[in-house]
């Protein structure tokens, strides 16, 4: 049986995923949260194997959520599951750590066979979101002399912290933080967070 998390903010799309879930012979819902804060607190107790998590929502969004759930519960993987299908959303759900990215609109039994596939240790992608990925692969890499202090600011970006988070796991300041940060932004001449990552990510350095 796959015990499976559902996070979402919005209270009719949980009920939603829980009766197609409950429905099927090797699935069972053994937890739900409205927001990523609730998300960690949820899987930590219940230890699931497979979450859906929302990108979009209040208090800590479905990246971060994310990230802090790989580092927490490595065990449990997780499957995006949004209607958000931009380059920079999908870049950051996969840094964070995602096995998974599905689309709210895609037919019950593509969702299904995409927790399945996860759960099993596979990758559970959207077409759309798989030639996002390919693209970004395939793109040259000019690389930029990013200081390793710079890159490893950077990879707690792309988990989705603040720069006050990743202050206080790299022992720095939050104005040295911000100090790496402009001069990474400088060398991969972008002017914010978001494209800092995905491009960090194009050019190979994440």
């Amino acid at each position: 049986m796959i015990r499976v998390v559902i996070v979402d903010d919005h209270p009719i799309v949980r009920a939603g995923l829980v009766g197609i879930l409950d429905a099927t012979d090797d699935m069972t819902v053994v937890g739900v949260a409205a927001d990523g804060v609730e998300a960690v607190a949820v899987v930590e107790r219940e230890r699931p194997d497979v979450v859906l998590m929302d990108m979009r929502m209040p208090r800590r969004d479905g990246d971060e959520a994310t990230a802090l759930l790989r580092e927490a519960v490595p065990e449990t993987r997780v499957i995006v599951l949004t209607t958000y299908e931009s380059d920079d959303v999908i870049v950051r759900a996969v840094a964070a750590g995602a096995s998974g990215y599905l689309l709210k609109a895609a037919p019950e039994a593509e969702l299904l066979a995409g927790i399945r596939a996860v759960a099993a240790g596979e990758v559970a992608l959207a077409p759309s979101v798989a030639r996002v990925l390919v693209a970004h692969a395939g793109r040259p890499a000019s690389t930029p002399l990013l200081t390793p202090r710079e890159v490893e600011v950077l990879g707690h970006v792309a988990q989705g912290l603040s720069n006050r988070e990743i202050g206080l796991r790299l022992h720095l300041g939050e104005a040295t933080v911000k100090t790496h940060l402009l001069k990474a932004f400088a060398k991969l001449d972008v002017a914010d967070r978001t494209r800092a990552v995905t491009r960090a990510m194009e050019l190979g350095i994440l």
